[in-house]
């Protein structure tokens, strides 16, 4: 998984790279300028503290940097990090035959790839949102990275893929013996309650990109 650490030295290694102070990055992204100062990154009760995923992407458009630039910051040092080749897929091809084998694990080929942090899980990939089911959280184009291996509880953000070939973005609301409960973030797609025996894989995003 990805370190409290690496997302904030990434944050103040981008506004280096542009001549900013952490909180002049802010600022030029629209931001409150406080929105990076050291203080905010811990709780008075010493809880993590995580920048925002719609924060993270004001300042990559504020900046034009790339999701490759913006890991290949995360790194500690010249010589520290560990990074890899991730599968880059798109929900059309995550949806036909060839690309996962039954535990959602990608296999084969044909794909394009992105440099990523290591995860922790040697399956990890990434998928390109299409469609707006999980407006305004993700957007048609974003980049989510996703763990096959990861557990899955209640809240989180998951791909499923149904064995009809259906793949789908969503928040799992509730889980048991027979049913899924899933619900899109745009209330024009509503709740989908789908039969365990219907879905062929589901997994935990723990990244986006946007």
């Amino acid at each position: 998984m990805l370190k409290h650490a690496q997302v904030w030295r990434a944050i103040d290694r981008l506004a280096q790279e542009h001549g900013f102070s952490a909180s002049g990055l802010a600022r030029r992204a629209g931001l409150d300028p406080t929105t990076f100062n050291k203080s905010k990154r811990m709780t008075r009760e010493g809880k993590l503290r995580w920048p925002s995923t719609e924060s993270v992407a004001k300042i990559l458009g504020a900046t034009g940097a790339t999701l490759g630039e913006f890991v290949s910051y995360m790194e500690e040092g010249p010589d520290g990090g560990v990074f890899r080749n991730i599968p880059l897929i798109g929900m059309v091809q995550a949806g036909a035959d060839g690309y996962f084998d039954d535990a959602g694990y990608p296999t084969g080929g044909g794909w394009d790839e992105i440099p990523f942090p290591d995860v922790g899980d040697p399956h990890a990939y990434a998928l390109e949102i299409s469609g707006d089911s999980m407006e305004p959280a993700y957007r048609d184009g974003d980049v989510v990275i996703v763990s096959p291996t990861a557990s899955v509880r209640r809240g989180d953000r998951v791909i499923v893929k149904t064995l009809g070939g259906e793949v789908m973005a969503k928040e799992l609301r509730r889980r048991t013996a027979r049913k899924i409960e899933l619900q899109s973030f745009n209330p024009a797609h509503g709740e989908r309650v789908l039969n365990v025996e219907d879905i062929e894989w589901i997994a935990r995003i723990v990244w986006v990109s946007q």
